[in-house]
């Protein structure tokens, strides 16, 4: 397996685009991030960040306090990559009705 398609998988992943588009805002703590994306379950965004930071588009920054807080944000790199996802899934989201129509007309057409 060629090593550019595994790192296209992480970042056009489910929720590997929605960790990248969303720190395109600004930096989060684990907990904020999952409320803003929303429908993750702990465990997968626990290994969707784990993922980008080791593939290095997420800086992860643990601050040694009680209760421990931990920010993650995007390197320049993982701004570089949230920034190219981003526009396909901006460009996605205007095309969702020319999908539609065509998705249509092929399932008519094999009616």
């Amino acid at each position: 397996m060629c090593p550019s398609r595994l790192v296209l998988e992480h970042v056009t992943s489910r929720w590997g685009v929605l960790v990248l588009a969303a720190l395109l805002e600004r930096s989060y703590r684990f907990s904020e991030l999952r409320r803003t994306i929303g429908g993750v379950s702990e465990k997968m965004l626990a290994q969707t960040l784990q993922t980008l930071e080791r593939d290095g588009f997420v800086h992860r920054d643990a601050k040694p306090v009680i209760p421990p807080r931990v920010d993650y944000s995007l390197t320049p790199l993982g701004t570089e990559a949230a920034e190219q996802v981003w526009a396909l899934a901006r460009w996605t989201e205007r095309q969702v009705d020319a999908v539609q129509a065509a998705r249509e007309a092929y399932d008519e057409a094999r009616a």
